[in-house]
């Protein structure tokens, strides 16, 4: 009976351990990284560069699956729906998390609710730009020349309509209580065309957008809406330097996966991201797209997110910007 009895306590003891054997062992299979975006935007070039090293440090294939459209709200709402079991990853910018709740009314996904944050792993700012012919040099001469045009406002091009560029446009204006146009293009690049060749005179891209136009002459680069001074354009001031502390917004890319992930397994992804990003390949890679390299802990993603969403759905309403 003795015998017995001990046989059962170590069967018990084993099948007890098992589910944190099996858990502790993650990832025994392929990783699938979601880009909500088509192929050839930076968000997937740097998604496919990342989920390579990303493999490595895990010792597993991380696959990457485009799922475009709506804003990235298609891809989210996949993960969002997925099982949390590290499996199913989403990497993104702000657009989803913080930006689509603030101006459409119906997500399949809760920002906060659906979504574990695993960490951020580049940031870079969006710029105001301006055409060097127009007669501008900084936002103070920019708020004169807006008001000396009060009856015909000037225009300000974004790369999409409740982009963040729109929402850095529509900050800086309500900043100001000036009046300027907003001309929404389908991406950056018409945007900058039109701006070089004078068919408006203002425009708001990323850094990385700018950064060749204006080593070039070709457009002039008024502020950087980014908290602090970009690396790449070290003396152009933000717009909180040059008296607009409230327009300090950001593009960043995050890493997340559904709600619920076991506490061990987004500790190892944790870990493994951060490794990545502190990977001199990944960090070129991030660079080379405008992104400044540094990794941010899930915490802070959570922080981040809860820290933006009022501020973005402030800027909406007073703006009016919505999607139907």
């Amino acid at each position: 009976m003795k015998t017995a009895l001990i046989a059962l306590g170590v069967t018990l003891a084993g099948a007890l351990a098992a589910p944190a054997v099996a858990q502790t062992s993650y990832p025994t299979r392929p990783i699938t990284l979601v880009v909500p975006f088509p192929p050839g935007g930076a968000t997937d070039v740097l998604g496919r560069v990342i989920a390579q090293k990303l493999g490595h440090e895990l010792g597993q294939t991380v696959v990457v699956e485009n799922r475009a459209g709506a804003g990235t709200a298609i891809g989210a709402g996949y993960v969002a729906k997925a099982a949390p079991d590290g499996y199913t990853l989403l990497v993104s910018s702000g657009t989803t998390f913080t930006v689509n709740p603030a101006i459409q009314a119906k997500l399949p996904y809760d920002p906060v609710k659906s979504f574990e944050p695993l960490g951020i792993v580049g940031r870079t700012g969006l710029a105001l730009l301006a055409n060097p012919q127009v007669p501008v040099k900084n936002l103070k001469e920019l708020v004169a020349y807006a008001k000396a045009h009060d009856k015909e406002p000037p225009a300000y091009g974004s790369f999409g309509a409740g982009t963040t560029a729109h929402f850095v446009g529509e900050a800086f204006l309500s900043a100001a209580g000036i009046k300027m146009i907003h001309v929404p293009y389908k991406g950056s690049a018409p945007a900058m065309t039109d701006l070089i060749g004078g068919q408006i005179p203002f425009s708001v891209d990323t850094v990385a957008a700018a950064l060749p136009q204006s080593k070039q002459g070709k457009v002039r680069v008024l502020a950087v809406s980014a908290p602090t001074r970009s690396s790449f354009l070290p003396d152009v001031p933000t717009f909180a330097e040059q008296g607009f502390p409230s327009v300090a917004m950001d593009t960043w890319l995050m890493f997340a996966a559904p709600r619920g992930l076991p506490a061990d397994v987004k500790t190892k992804l944790e870990s493994a991201l951060r490794a990545t990003v502190a990977s001199p390949d990944v960090k070129k890679s991030l660079e080379a797209q405008g992104f400044e390299a540094a990794f941010s802990s899930a915490a802070d993603g959570e922080a981040l997110i809860q820290k933006e969403l009022p501020q973005m759905r402030d800027v909406a309403q007073r703006a009016n910007i919505k999607i139907d």
